[in-house]
């Protein structure tokens, strides 16, 4: 078919999504749990956005940080899943070239938002636990506005130059991309030129970003477990320890693939493609659908309002 042609040309217009490379047979049955997630975590996060938005009770900083972190989330899944989906449902592999960059600009910002919304999170854990009388003066709502504003300006800006190096580079192999989406470096894979530059970019962007991330919030948690362990009695201990809980369920279901992704598109050459294609498609969807279910059923307030 002409659209899979794999001789030359220079810059296509449209690139070919190939899905799950190696498991297309089992597409439709892949889309079920898939658009099952999707739709959960739709229903979820504009649950949460709700039922803060409706209880007043539920105006402060934790619950600012949660609906910034449900936007988050719905814009990410969205940004990728429909596309998706039809891939999978209806076969519908091609995607223009500007859409392409535009999903793989939004695919890298958002899910550095995400990063920095769990670390503001665990500055609101670690004032709550060891300054709780100080609680509210520390974080008023100018400040929770400021890390808001500070979190969306730093991922929109460091995410700017992934779609501008991808339309540098020419493309004059192939425009099959052996992905369910446009990920940065299963496109730039495709060049025919050094992309040495763009490796190097992602590879500074994890762990100044998200590396970043990951310190600060270890940080927090060790100034939060000497807190805790100073508390007098291991009811108490426990307790404290148990508002942390969503948290870091939350931290885990983020870095995990993160880092797994990015490291085995450039170092697992022994990892069966379709592997890692599955796990970093699931990544899209997976932490989506986890936060409103771990601050729903974690979260007193949230849960009583349900």
């Amino acid at each position: 078919m002409s659209e899979f042609n794999t001789t030359d040309f220079t810059n296509p217009s449209t690139f070919i999504l190939l899905g799950i490379p190696g498991l297309e047979a089992a597409h439709v049955w892949i889309s079920i749990p898939f658009s099952a997630m999707y739709t959960t975590a739709i229903l979820g996060n504009f649950t949460i956005l709700f039922i803060v938005k409706r209880e007043p009770s539920l105006h402060g900083p934790m619950f600012y940080f949660l609906c910034m972190l449900a936007v988050t989330d719905l814009v990410m899944s969205t940004s990728t899943l429909p596309k998706m989906l039809s891939i999978f449902w209806f076969n519908s592999r091609e995607i223009s070239f500007s859409a392409c960059l535009t999903q793989m600009y939004f695919d890298h910002s958002f899910s550095g938002m995400e990063s920095g919304i769990l670390v503001a999170m665990a500055l609101d854990r670690y004032v709550a636990i060891c300054h709780p009388l100080r609680h509210s003066t520390i974080l008023t709502r100018p400040l929770v506005a400021k890390i808001g504003l500070a979190v969306v300006l730093r991922s929109g800006i460091i995410a700017l130059p992934y779609p501008f190096l991808a339309r540098r580079w020419p493309y004059c192999r192939t425009n099959i991309i052996p992905h369910s989406y446009c990920g940065h470096i299963a496109v730039v894979k495709l060049a025919c030129a050094d992309i040495r530059i763009s490796s190097y970019y992602g590879l500074f962007d994890l762990f100044s970003v998200n590396g970043m991330d990951v310190f600060f919030i270890a940080v927090s948690y060790t100034q939060i477990l000497r807190a805790i362990f100073l508390l007098p009695t291991k009811d108490a201990r426990l307790k404290t320890f148990g508002t942390c809980i969503s948290h870091l369920c939350a931290i885990f279901a983020l870095y995990i693939p993160i880092f797994f992704f990015s490291l085995s598109h450039r170092f697992g050459h022994n990892v069966p493609l379709y592997l890692r294609v599955l796990i970093t498609s699931v990544y899209q969807v997976v932490p989506p659908v986890l936060h409103p279910m771990i601050y729903g059923v974690r979260t007193k307030e949230i849960r009583g309002r349900l």
